[in-house]
């Protein structure tokens, strides 16, 4: 059906549509719990209502890119957990302690639901700190040194912050009152943190990777990418000057934070993806290197073509049958 330079690019491409969804979704839901108040019962049970229809589907993107990931290119797959088994396994008991928390809170004790707060509150934070760690070591190439160790840690409170600037953006959409005004102040702090560890992962990428640079500053792709970063910096402008106005009268524009976190996550996934290509780890193998045989991967292009829709379809039916301002925390 298609030849092996051609599918390994559909393989990366649906991939990293997979990895920039998740970043997203997950992302803001992560980011609300992250930003839980342990001192405001009934706050909290409102953030909670705001990603209760959500969360759980949300964590689906992130089990397809890595199937794909261990499908189309299974040495890659060895290869990335190998190097990250332990963030791998602590972000993986987080998600589960999160979603055990999610569900307890509301079943157990009420003495009892000031702990599971913090466990989804915990929980929510170790798995973006891991996620941070694991994109820092990735972008350091695996390297054992103390520099990339130092990179990692600053990367992992980097996406904690955005993730919760993400999250603060979306509860500055989904409510109202107090807790909405105290999502505009959740959110001019994390987006000013956000701003800070994007800046300092543009610097620094293409310093420590000599191929990095050369595809930003060469000819002809710098007439082509160059206006990326110009344009996140103007977004995360538009950002504060929309903060700085919020709340209006009506909640008239409450969805623009959120809709410009959304674009300055792509543009830096984008930026990512870019750097890197055609090397899905860094500087060591590239994704003609690691893929699968073409034949099975033509077999089971078949299967994403039918799951990979379906998966997105029921998600933005969710998302449009639960929009609109959240309401009283229902578990049935």
């Amino acid at each position: 059906m298609f030849e092996e330079y051609t599918l390994a690019i559909i393989f990366v491409s649906l991939m990293g549509f997979s990895i920039l969804l998740y970043a997203v979704l997950d992302g803001f839901d992560l980011g609300v719990g992250i930003l839980l108040p342990l001192d405001q019962t009934d706050n909290a049970d409102t953030m909670i209502a705001s990603i209760g229809p959500f969360w759980d589907a949300n964590e689906t993107w992130l089990v397809l890119a890595i199937g794909l990931l261990l499908i189309a290119f299974p040495a890659a797959h060895s290869y990335i957990f190998k190097e990250l088994y332990l963030p791998t396994a602590i972000l993986l008991i987080s998600l589960v302690l999160r979603g055990v928390a999610f569900d307890f809170r509301a079943k157990a004790a009420f003495s009892h639901k000031p702990t599971w707060n913090r466990v989804f509150k915990g929980g929510s934070l170790v798995a973006s700190l891991s996620q941070g760690y694991m994109l820092g070591m990735y972008v350091m190439g695996f390297e054992a040194t103390l520099a990339a160790y130092s990179f990692s840690l600053l990367s992992a409170f980097g996406v904690a912050a955005a993730y919760s600037y993400i999250g603060a953006c979306w509860l500055i959409m989904k409510t109202e009152g107090e807790l909405q005004i105290q999502a505009v102040a959740w959110a001019r702090k994390t987006a000013l943190v956000c701003f800070i560890g994007v800046i300092t992962v543009s610097l620094v990428n293409p310093l420590i990777n000599p191929n990095v640079y050369d595809k930003w500053f060469s000819s002809p792709n710098a007439l082509m990418i160059l206006p990326l970063p110009f344009i996140c910096f103007a977004l995360f402008i538009f950002s504060f000057i929309q903060l700085k106005q919020l709340p209006k009268v009506n909640d008239k524009g409450c969805w623009r934070p959120f809709v410009a976190a959304v674009a300055i996550f792509t543009l830096c996934f984008f930026g990512l993806a870019f750097s890197f290509f055609p090397y899905i780890v860094p500087n060591k193998l590239t994704i003609w290197e690691t893929a699968s045989a073409p034949e099975s991967l033509n077999f089971v292009l078949w299967g994403t073509i039918i799951v990979v829709p379906v998966i997105f379809s029921y998600t933005a039916f969710s998302y449009r049958v639960f929009w609109g301002k959240v309401r009283e925390l229902r578990y049935h």
